[in-house]
């Protein structure tokens, strides 16, 4: 088989998509005066455990391959890292996944790994040369550096249209190092059915019909979400294979020009595609309904607390005017007071004394511009004699929700 490794668009998209996450990280730097390598060290040191997490599970709970367990595999690997030139053979691993039927590679402190799920395993027991296509796909990401560059390339990958189509074009990429490491196309083939078809149908599955699915993906919506994915459809991946097999470069088929256009304004959230994204809007959209009233509700509580802490002087002035008089004050000021103002963030609130020692703050400005809130004294008596007042508040206008909850019915 005589092809290029590495998929002719990965290289032009990649050095754009490098371009312009080094003249970002370079602004950034240089407009926080250094201070952006402070938040950066934290976001690393959090990557750190949340990585090593996954890192310890599969050191702790997977089967590492070597040559005493599952040899046969580890034979595989050391193939096909050798045929790819890749010198430091990663760790790799055995992983049951509940049914996930799936391989993947990732890094932690300079170190790679790949990992197998044994679903994958078992299902091709029967053809286990396919399993070089699960192996050398994975060792492209490695040996192409895509998990090197990641963290570099991070600020750009939501980019629309530009940080999906790296992605994909990975995808290619590793798909060629897959069918590469596979003594014949077919082998390769079996590997891609079973991703298509699952555990036990991949080995009816009609290959040249499958791939001939890919004329059906030329409409808007199937348009729109690969241009918005991380992933080609697995149709034109089988295709792929099959033009590779034979020499030729796979073409990529028509796709809507209008889709693409669209896509231009869906930023791409990794690992989720278009679809993702919107998905990502519409949950912002209801927590932000949820949120911005609660906010509000919350602010406006604040401000009535914010009064209410400043209500003492009139309280006591009332209480005290009324045990020295034996009767309810009738101005401000009798209860010592020249203005019943009070002011709590942008709330203000003016003080009308009422009867029976009644105290009423007309509420004005903040994010309250009526209602009022009021406190009612409850006389307290020793046989005949007043001794001292309770107060009872309540509000007129308002809602019970942004009371204290002293103030509530």
């Amino acid at each position: 088989m005589n092809f290029a490794l590495v998929y002719p668009g990965e290289r032009t998209r990649f050095a754009i998509t490098a371009t312009l996450a080094i003249l970002f990280w370079v602004a950034l730097i240089v407009g926080t005066l250094g201070i952006a390598l402070i938040y950066l060290l934290l976001f690393f040191v959090v990557y750190l455990f949340a990585q090593s997490a996954f890192i310890a599970y599969l050191r702790g709970s997977a089967v590492k391959i070597s040559p005493e367990q599952f040899p046969d595999l580890d034979m595989r690997l050391h193939d096909c890292a050798t045929k790819i030139g890749l010198k430091n053979v990663p760790d790799a691993y055995l992983l049951h996944a509940d049914g996930l039927f799936n391989a993947l590679a990732t890094k932690f402190l300079g170190r790679n790994y790949i990992v197998l799920y044994s679903s994958v395993v078992d299902a091709l027991a029967t053809r286990p040369e396919a399993l070089n296509f699960y192996i050398g796909h994975e060792l492209g990401h490695i040996h192409r550096k895509h998990l090197s560059w990641g963290p570099v390339l991070a600020p750009m990958a939501w980019l629309p249209l530009l940080g999906a189509a790296l992605r994909r074009a990975e995808e290619y990429t590793c798909d060629r190092y897959g069918l590469y490491c596979c003594e014949s196309a077919d082998d390769a083939k079996a590997g891609m059915a079973a991703l298509a078809a699952g555990h036990s149908r991949w080995s009816g599955l009609n290959y040249l019909a499958f791939q001939g699915q890919r004329t059906e993906l030329t409409g808007f919506w199937s348009s729109f979400h690969e241009f918005t994915s991380d992933y080609p459809w697995l149709a034109k991946r089988a295709f792929a294979i099959q033009q590779l097999a034979v020499g030729r470069e796979p073409d990529q088929f028509g796709r809507s020009f209008f889709a693409g256009f669209l896509a231009l304004f869906v930023p791409r959230v990794p690992g989720a595609g278009g679809a993702g994204f919107l998905v990502v809007v519409a949950m912002i959209g209801v927590l932000a309904a949820i949120a911005i009233p609660a906010y509000q509700d919350y602010v406006r509580r604040a401000e009535i607390v914010g009064l209410m802490s400043q209500t003492g002087p009139a309280k006591a002035g009332v209480e005290q005017y009324a045990i020295s008089n034996n009767q309810w004050p009738a101005s401000l000021k009798d209860i010592g007071l020249e203005s019943g103002e009070l002011a709590a963030g942008k709330l203000s609130a003016e003080l009308e004394l009422g009867e029976h020692g009644r105290l009423q703050y007309h509420l004005r400005g903040g994010s309250l511009s009526e209602g009022s809130l009021v406190l009612v004294p409850q006389p307290q008596f020793e046989g005949e004699k007043l001794i001292g007042l309770d107060w009872k508040c309540a509000g007129e206008g308002l809602p019970e929700k942004i009371l204290p909850i002293a103030c509530r019915q």
